[in-house]
């Protein structure tokens, strides 16, 4: 019989897979047409209505580009639309958060000793509160602030770092900034959704009838793609947070999430001012730099609860299922000899600061709350410990194995 755990970390995997690919392609098409927007070149020959032009070399062939500004006057026979990279990224996503952070809430979306929630409870905040950005970043776009565009982007930034503290104070470290990912990429998706398509349906429906298009859906769809180009960066970071507790498992992660999204500002002004102008200002590489620096001190903040913090939490029902199934205290015992050295709240291994994923294996309540990661990393895998740090032998990790499955009768 296929173990389930086993079975449902390669689904987990494979959604992850799919999702990092389909970001692959949003990314790249956005950077691309971002840069080929800014390297366009006017020239008097070009058709009536074209902005500009870009010649192209790549793969052995030339590729010669023309930007209409509105519309070409009439429909062309063939037209590429680029929205399936945008869509698919964030349901991939979305599906990944419900896969790990909704149905494994309890281990990794909620922290009890920050709000006394119910699993139902986080997973409606978790899904509710992607909405907000994207309801608030709309209506701001529609108003008179879009007549000012830098005010609009400082508005967005402090609706970021409200989240980002607001996330921190009640999910876990890796939750809260993957979530900050998750509501930075629905205000991405939603544009392209709710107002750059629509707007690009408009032009092709009047092109199709025979009307002039209005210069306006253009200007808007522009603005929206402006703002994704900015944002994507720190969404990228966000995403790959999770493997590093220096980002996620400290007290100050939520204003490290914050500075990323600066850093994201400045390096996405030098390309885009080199795609423009041929240079970029060297100046953005500095101020990156600075950020980056306070963002590593930031991140030397003492992570995670004590041992005492940890002893005193109590354990749920299925937690406490593998707590008292036969054959814990040999598991407990054989994962304290070889794990607890880099999985602890001080780890004594060279020049680790911090445990590995912010996973502590140092109580019986630590070891419990882990028990389907140790079994997959450790039990029916050779994953951890890595070798060259600790051998454990086929002997100690049936005795994990075995643990696992008698708490599963």
């Amino acid at each position: 019989m296929f173990d389930v755990a086993i079975l449902w970390d390669w689904i987990a995997f494979s959604v992850r897979w799919l999702h990092v690919i389909t970001a692959m392609a949003w990314i790249g098409a956005s950077f691309y047409f971002i840069a080929l927007d800014l390297m366009l070149k006017p020239n008097d020959a070009l058709p009536k209505g074209a902005y500009g032009e870009e010649w192209e070399v790549h793969g052995g062939g030339f590729y010669h580009t023309v930007k209409y500004l509105v519309a070409p006057e009439r429909m062309p026979e063939h037209l590429t639309w680029h929205k399936w990279q945008s869509y698919t990224t964030w349901l991939s996503g979305a599906a990944l958060l419900m896969i790990i952070y909704w149905v494994g809430g309890e281990l990794f979306l909620l922290d009890p000793t920050k709000a006394d929630l119910s699993l139902w409870q986080g997973i409606l905040i978790s899904g509710g509160s992607l909405t907000i950005g994207w309801l608030a970043y709309d209506a701001m776009c529609k108003s008179k602030l879009s007549e000012y565009p830098t005010v609009l982007m400082l508005l967005l930034f402090a609706i970021l770092v409200v989240m980002s503290w607001g996330y921190h104070q009640i999910f876990t470290g890796r939750a809260a900034l993957l979530h900050l990912g998750a509501f930075t990429a629905t205000i991405m998706t939603a544009n392209v959704f709710f107002q750059i398509m629509p707007n690009q349906r408009i032009v092709v429906a009047d092109l199709k009838a025979g009307r002039t298009p209005d210069a306006k859906y253009g200007k808007i769809a522009k603005v929206r793609s402006t703002h994704n180009n900015y944002l994507t960066l720190p969404v990228v970071f966000l995403m790959l947070s999770n493997h590093y507790p220096l980002a996620f498992a400290t007290e100050y992660s939520w204003i490290i999430a914050s500075l990323i999204f600066l850093t994201g500002v400045t390096i996405r002004h030098y390309f885009n001012t080199m795609h423009k102008t041929g240079a970029g200002p060297n100046w953005t590489w500095a101020v990156t730099v600075v950020l980056m620096i306070v963002i590593a001190w930031l991140s030397t903040a003492q992570p995670g609860e004590t041992w005492d913090e940890a002893e005193a939490r109590e354990l749920t029902a299925q937690e406490q299922k593998y707590a008292s199934a036969a054959g814990f205290d040999d598991a407990y015992d054989t994962v304290v000899g070889h794990c607890s050295m880099c999985h602890a709240r001080e780890p004594v291994w060279e020049n680790m600061h911090w445990a590995p994923k912010g996973v502590y294996l140092e109580t019986p309540g630590d070891v419990a709350r882990h028990a389907n990661q140790i079994y997959l990393q450790a039990g029916r895998s050779h994953a951890m410990p890595p070798p060259n740090a600790v051998q454990m032998d086929e002997d100690s990790r049936r005795v994990i194995s075995t643990w696992v499955k008698e708490a599963r009768k």
